[in-house]
């Protein structure tokens, strides 16, 4: 009988070990799903972005793309695929916009961020007093329009009745056709761009400036080290990744350059003395209609300024390993 009863204890544990088993892969089941469920609640968040990114970003990149593959300067548009590409290489009009962007960026771009340095060096001296004017007032140009900033310029640099030119007959000096000249035209969009842009770059640097600890500039002061020995070995190296990314931004946005060669020079200037390959592909689109062209002039900047910038990290990496 004790063994029985022992057997009849034993055989419900017996039977209901499976059950509670399952209902313990039940339990992990249903606890798994509320986990996934919560997991994906990030996304459902961000799904009206998606869709907005979708429609209004990604399909336009795609859209332009197959633009690009297509003669749009009969009508109806019919698929070429080679059409747009081959006339990037010999279209003078292109290459002659393409030159006006690099010299820019290779004269402006340098001196700006020059000019930004030495500026938020100054800014950040203890000596320097009223220092929050001083910075809000170099930073102001960037608020101001794109369209008031470039009309004041455009009439600064008037060849007949500019203050540059008064100035100039003032001291002496031959006056200039700021807005007729090809060099002119030039100078006159780089002077403006640095004018509005060199505030902005000194702000970053000067907050990548005040990261930098001040022990190792007072361990430098006891060394026996010059300001220019502190500066060199100290400052520039410690800035070297805020002055890497100031200029990627600024190679970037060399590359779109649109607005002061447009509204400053009318259009990029006569025979196109200042025309950019913003201001080229503006007219291929939106005068001409060639949609398709300028898609193709659309790519080439965005690979462009991709391939300059990727360059730009690259050799700073190096210099850095």
């Amino acid at each position: 009988m004790g063994t029985a009863t022992r057997a009849g204890i034993q055989a419900p544990r017996t039977r209901g070990a499976p059950a509670a088993a399952q209902s313990a892969q039940s339990a992990d089941a249903r606890g798994g799903w509320r986990r996934r469920r919560h997991g994906l609640a990030p996304y459902w968040f961000l799904l009206p972005y998606f869709i907005v990114f979708a429609v209004f970003w990604f399909w336009p990149i795609i859209d332009s793309a197959l633009l690009s593959l297509q003669n749009t300067r009969i009508n109806p548009w019919a698929w070429n695929l080679g059409v747009n590409w081959r006339r990037l290489w010999v279209d003078r009009a292109f290459h002659a916009a393409l030159g006006n962007t690099l010299t820019i960026m290779a004269i402006q771009v340098p001196i700006m961020l020059t000019l930004a340095t030495a500026l938020a060096v100054a800014l950040n001296s203890p000596l320097l007093k009223l220092r929050p004017i001083y910075r809000f007032a170099f930073f102001a140009p960037v608020v101001v329009s794109d369209a008031a900033y470039s009309a004041v310029f455009r009439v600064l640099f008037n060849g007949q009745f500019g203050a540059v030119n008064h100035a100039f007959a003032a001291l002496g000096l031959p006056t200039v056709e700021w807005l007729q000249d090809p060099n002119a035209m030039l100078s006159t969009v780089m002077v403006a761009m640095t004018w509005r842009w060199t505030g902005y770059n000194a702000i970053i640097l000067l907050a990548g400036l005040q990261s930098i600890p001040r022990d190792l500039y007072e361990a430098a002061a006891i060394d026996g080290a010059t300001a220019f020995d502190r500066f060199f070995r100290i400052t520039l190296p410690l800035l070297k990744p805020i002055l890497v990314f100031c200029l990627v931004l600024s190679v970037i946005g060399t590359t779109q350059l649109f607005t002061e060669p447009w509204l400053i020079t009318d259009r990029g200037g006569p025979g196109g003395g200042a025309e950019t390959l913003g201001t080229y592909l503006y007219k291929q689109g939106f005068v001409s209609m060639n949609f398709g062209y300028a898609a193709a002039i659309a790519y080439t900047i965005a690979g462009m300024a991709a391939v300059l910038a990727a360059l730009n990290l690259m050799l700073t990496r190096q210099r850095q390993a």
